[in-house]
């Protein structure tokens, strides 16, 4: 097991708090149409599991403002740790960047079905057309954000 670096705390800090900031200002972060600008993040996810951990937290936080209150820090977040979980185990062997970084839009893709579910239960909101509208612009925050990471991890080595 890697023992854990000053350097790797503050690089998931700063992580995490660019998620926090970015979901805040953005009136479009919550509710079932959202496109959340900071989930662009998750595609860091890949490259080492601290970004893991760091975009969990930052969506603890982040939630701390959901209109949905404690469900959301507690359901959101952990859909935040299962997906970007499951982006970093499923692209550990692969060695292409943009095989990675697909991966990671795919699977934050597919997996906001978890925040179409928990509207549907708390608010009543179409399951399905939710689920759409939510996938649709995690879609479009993920593959923007896989464009910025991928040209980001030209210049800097994301697994250190």
């Amino acid at each position: 097991m890697k023992k854990l670096t000053l350097s790797d705390l503050v690089k998931a800090g700063v992580v995490a708090a660019i998620y926090v900031a970015l979901t805040l200002v953005n009136p479009l972060s919550y509710g079932a149409v959202q496109f959340r600008i900071s989930e662009f993040l998750n595609n860091l996810a890949p490259f080492n599991k601290r970004y893991v951990w760091a975009l969990t937290i930052g969506c603890v936080i982040a939630n701390l403002n959901s209109p949905l209150g404690v469900y959301d820090v507690i359901f959101g977040s952990l859909g935040t740790l299962v997906m970007t979980g499951l982006s970093y185990f499923l692209a550990k062997k692969v060695k292409s960047v943009p095989a990675k970084l697909a991966i990671t839009v795919i699977i934050s893709t597919l997996m906001s079905w978890s925040v179409a579910l928990e509207l549907y239960l708390l608010t009543d909101a179409p399951l399905w057309f939710t689920y759409l509208t939510v996938a649709l612009g995690e879609f479009g925050a993920c593959l923007l954000g896989a464009v910025i990471v991928w040209i980001l991890n030209t210049r800097i080595d994301l697994s250190k």
